[in-house]
């Protein structure tokens, strides 16, 4: 349990120290124009239909705008995504909330995905651990490189249904053998191989490209595109005292004194990286561990088998959040005051909770799975006694003051969609814009 003590104004702690590029990868420029290619082209999933930018884009702050998304079987993008019909339909809905894309190139992250399943660590001599284990491939530059590797291999976000496609074919005799399919597809597509070749140095021939290298070009472009740090809060730390209203900044002092945010929220990426369980109210599919017969989230606990991370996820970064709802791990809460209302009483914002808070596409056919666990009374007290926060109430002008310096964490470049959508892709696949 994280009881946040309340600091009086006289012990408010100092603000973060600001951001600069040399707290991220170093990017190259060329690998990051591949990789923008590369992150808007379907020639990645499985049945080509849909791509990275599909669930990522800056229209939605990086994120898709919905609850829970839908991936393979649909067609639209954000809220207007809905389900094919037939034998190609969607199958499952994403079981967590897309999550934005914003400064995930910095150096200190060495943990990503809301349950942390990828990691920097030598476990298995590749240097990560990630559902792959022992066959990740080796020579990946880094963490935010190797998590670029999974949503392919996962049926319901790209690679497709089984029987539809030889990547998803490949992925279930094992997750290794779909990559190569993959990088081959790519690499023989002229308007991609000429560009390896002069991206990387040792690539002498369009033979030479491996899914490394393409993740590696995905991760350039991430960093190169989706690093922020030019919001009025930024300007505020670099000495520009009107950068920030009295009510953003009546919020920024709410935010790192008596309120407790920065507790968790910590640091000049609003994140101590750790897991926590916030109790929000459970819909969905969900990620179980492997055993588990029914639709629940267990969090951290289906990475670690521990059962004291039972329903924790990963603390948010928060720069840009404005335009990333709706909020939570699935998605839960569609503007900001109602998350921070639930953090500051979990119990009664469940109780408060509807179905109509969701931004959730209807597929009829999902809908006896949707809403499932909620019939399950013993595992809906199970999860409301994992609560990991306590912190003192609030009043709504305090409240309303956060959500303004939340706003205030929002960069021009982000607001204004600066990242460049290419017209057209090597593959002449569409372009979702």
């Amino acid at each position: 349990m994280i009881l946040f003590a309340a600091p009086s104004f006289a012990e408010l702690p100092a603000l973060p120290t600001p951001l600069s590029a040399s707290d991220f990868i170093a990017v190259d420029a060329k690998k990051a124009e591949l990789g923008r290619l590369l992150f808007y082209d379907k020639i990645l999933s499985g049945n080509r239909n849909i791509s990275c930018g599909t669930c990522h884009h800056p229209r939605f702050g990086t994120s898709d705008g919905l609850s829970l998304g839908l991936g393979e079987g649909g067609h639209g993008l954000g809220p207007d995504r809905v389900s094919d019909m037939g034998a190609n339909r969607v199958q499952k809905r994403i079981p967590r909330n897309a999550p934005a894309l914003w400064n995930l190139g910095a150096k200190t992250i060495e943990t990503l995905m809301h349950d942390g399943r990828v990691s920097v660590d030598p476990i298995f001599g590749n240097g990560f651990n990630t559902p792959a284990e022992e066959w990740l491939p080796d020579g990946l530059q880094s963490v935010l490189a190797a998590q670029a590797l999974f949503p392919m291999t996962s049926g319901f976000e790209m690679a497709g249904n089984v029987g539809e496609n030889e990547v998803v074919g490949a992925t279930r005799d094992r997750i290794d053998a779909a990559w190569p399919i993959i990088a081959k597809r790519v690499r023989t597509l002229p308007g991609y191989g000429a560009r390896f070749v002069s991206a990387f140095d040792e690539i002498n021939a369009p033979e030479g490209v491996t899914i490394v290298h393409i993740a590696d070009a995905l991760a350039h472009f991430m960093v190169q595109d989706f690093t922020s740090f030019d919001s009025p809060f930024d300007a505020y730390l670099a000495g520009d005292d009107q950068a920030l209203s009295a009510t953003q900044v009546q919020g920024m002092e709410l935010f790192f004194g008596k309120a407790g945010c920065s507790n968790c929220h910590s640091g000049n990426l609003f994140s101590n990286q750790q897991f926590h369980a916030l109790g929000l109210p459970a819909f969905g599919p969900g990620r179980t561990r492997r055993f588990d017969p029914y639709a629940r989230d267990v969090g951290r606990m289906g990475e670690t088998d521990d059962l004291a991370d039972a329903y924790r996820f990963r603390t948010p970064m928060l720069r840009n959040v404005t335009l990333t709802g709706p909020y939570g791990h699935n998605g839960a809460y569609p503007t900001l005051e109602r998350m921070i209302r639930h953090h500051l009483d979990p119990p009664l914002e469940r109780a408060k909770w509807t179905t109509a808070d969701l931004t959730l596409p209807d597929v009829p056919w999902l809908s006896s799975i949707d809403f499932v666990i909620q019939q399950d009374r013993i595992e809906m007290a199970r999860q409301a006694t994992h609560r990991d926060i306590y912190i003192p109430p609030r009043s709504d002008a305090e409240i309303a003051a956060l959500v303004a310096f939340l706003e205030g964490l929002t960069g021009a470049n982000a607001k204004a969609q600066a990242s460049r959508i290419p017209e057209e892709v090597p593959s002449g696949l569409k372009v979702d814009r």
